[in-house]
């Protein structure tokens, strides 16, 4: 029974209740005094969790490299086809059988012999 009548106390328009619902709403994390709605949003806002340490914006975007190296493993075993790769090999090949391989740091050995 006593307890109703401090719910009946609280809910009253007195001084006392007044700063009583102030420290209730300070000690549980609410807004202590009350707000429109455009404070309210900045409010929410910064109550929540920060966008660094939410689960799904740390784990937003997939594994690329771990997934490259497999389908690098993939391709040399023969299960994954990627095109491009067959593509830029095709022509590294079709390069060497014209003779026109680049070798790094050619040109320099070249211009020492000469000399």
């Amino acid at each position: 029974m006593r307890f109703y009548k401090y719910c009946d106390l609280v809910n009253a328009n007195t001084n006392y209740a007044n700063r009583m619902k102030m420290l209730s709403n300070r000690i549980f994390g609410d807004v202590v005094r009350p707000t429109n709605e455009k404070s309210m949003r900045v409010v929410k806002m910064f109550s929540e969790e920060p966008l660094y340490k939410k689960e799904n914006v740390i784990n937003y975007y997939p594994r690329h490299i771990e997934t490259g190296l497999l389908m690098k493993k993939l391709r040399e075993y023969g299960l994954f086809r990627d095109e491009h790769q067959d593509f830029i090999e095709e022509m590294r090949r079709l390069k060497a059988l014209r003779g026109k391989v680049f070798v790094k740091g050619e040109k320099k050995r070249k211009a020492k012999s000469i000399l």
